[in-house]
């Protein structure tokens, strides 16, 4: 069993010192490893010494660690860089093919089971529409999808897969009649447990998450987050959702439904107050097409295979982006953000405008006292729910929690 090995559901904590002062050794060590683990995917290659340096290790404690995970298969020599002087340092890399994980992303119109690495990189995919999620119809999806990923690895890679994360909607039900769901359809879910209904039926741990905080949290870990310590998140799906990242951690408040946005009040066209998410939301676009007679099945299909629709798409857009700027000054107006970061399921091209748009709508505002944080568009894309989803293994069994890892690099960086 590795040392980075702890109970399988639950990650393992920063070392507790006890009351005499002493540590307990093997979390001491577990943890010191998801930490040069954690480094090495943030900064992409290192070596021991700058490892040493950032994480305030001992050189020692460092070689140490990295001829484990090496020997781990977990991390993977790199091309030596020679200096001026003495020997040369030698990069270590994320072994891509070391760990995969399995994400689900439950939608309102789609559901995508994706097989991600080590490194973010979605392997192999499974796409399932249909009118509005039913529990069944998920769990079906579900437990046969694995079974068809499965079927496609070797013995070793099946040993490596560390779990499957869920992001999805919370409260469904709440959503029936702007999904188009029969009366009645979606109560069912009020009695449904769906991550310990699928981990009845799979046989890898299983996590689950709200699929815009899972969003959020891939934009942080493999987007954008390096570069922005502090930023607002919008994630335009069926409806819309988002989250909020604070000290390059995502900051989930009380009841867990901070950054939620989608609620956010706004102006419409008409000057009506209305919830951004009466906007901003693609089942407003889907609505709109089906008014001018225009099939909106394509927007479920792919996020990738979307059409240029013409005038419901721009004027959709131009509403969005309208909304969008609203809820991006009233955010700014509380908290310093860096950035307001958009994205979608919808492809790039989509994006660059919705962005944009709302770049244009914002510079038309009143922002006296207003600091405007940079309007920029998300880095991982449309399948950002499903990459968060899978992330929830890896992080819970092999790294750190960001917040952790962020900390240590800035007390390694000011000394």
């Amino acid at each position: 069993m590795s040392s980075l090995d702890g109970p399988e559901h639950t990650p393992v904590p920063p070392p507790i010192l006890n009351p005499a002062g002493g540590a307990n050794q093997v979390r001491v060590r577990a943890y010191n490893e998801r930490l040069v683990l954690s480094l090495v995917r943030l900064y992409g290659a290192l070596s021991k010494a700058d490892i040493a340096r950032r994480s305030g290790l001992s050189a020692q404690t460092v070689s140490v660690i990295m001829r484990v995970l090496e020997k781990e298969g977990l991390l993977s020599r790199g091309e030596p860089v020679r200096g001026r002087v003495g020997q040369p340092s030698i990069p270590m890399h994320i072994n891509p093919d070391a760990v995969y994980s399995f994400g689900l992303k439950m939608g309102r119109r789609s559901a995508d089971l994706v097989l991600m690495d080590f490194v973010g990189r979605i392997r192999m995919q499974l796409h399932r529409t249909y009118a509005y999620p039913l529990p069944d119809e998920i769990l079906a999806f579900v437990t046969s999808g694995i079974r068809e990923l499965e079927e496609r690895l070797d013995d070793k890679q099946r040993g490596r897969i560390a779990g499957l994360g869920i992001a999805a909607p919370f409260e469904l039900w709440n959503w029936a009649e702007e999904v188009g769901a029969p009366a009645g359809a979606m109560e069912v879910w009020r009695d449904v447990d769906l991550q310990a209904d699928i981990a009845a039926r799979v046989s890898h741990p299983v996590f689950m998450q709200n699929d815009a905080t899972s969003a959020c949290g891939a934009e942080l870990v493999f987007g954008v987050g390096p570069s922005y310590p502090d930023f607002v998140y919008f994630f335009i799906g069926s409806f819309i959702g988002g989250g909020i990242v604070l000290n390059s951690a995502i900051f989930s408040g009380r009841t867990g439904t901070a950054g939620a946005i989608g609620p956010l009040p706004v102006r419409g066209k008409n000057g009506e107050t209305m919830q951004l998410l009466e906007i901003a939301s693609i089942f407003v676009l889907e609505n709109m097409l089906r008014e001018r007679g225009i099939d909106p099945e394509p927007l479920w299909y792919s996020a990738d295979g979307w059409v240029d629709f013409g005038e419901p798409m721009e004027a959709w857009i131009q509403d969005s982006a309208k909304a969008l700027a609203q809820a991006i000054v009233a955010a700014a107006s509380i908290v310093d953000f860096s950035a307001a970061v958009i994205d979608g399921g919808f492809p790039d091209w989509v994006r660059s405008r919705v962005v944009q748009a709302t770049i244009d709508e914002a510079a038309k505002l009143d922002l006296q006292g207003v600091v405007m944080p940079e309007i920029i568009e998300g880095a991982v894309g449309a399948q950002a729910r499903a990459i968060g989803g899978a992330s929830l293994p890896i992080f819970a069994r092999y790294l750190t929690d960001q917040n952790v890892l962020f900390k240590e690099v800035d007390h390694a960086e000011r000394t």
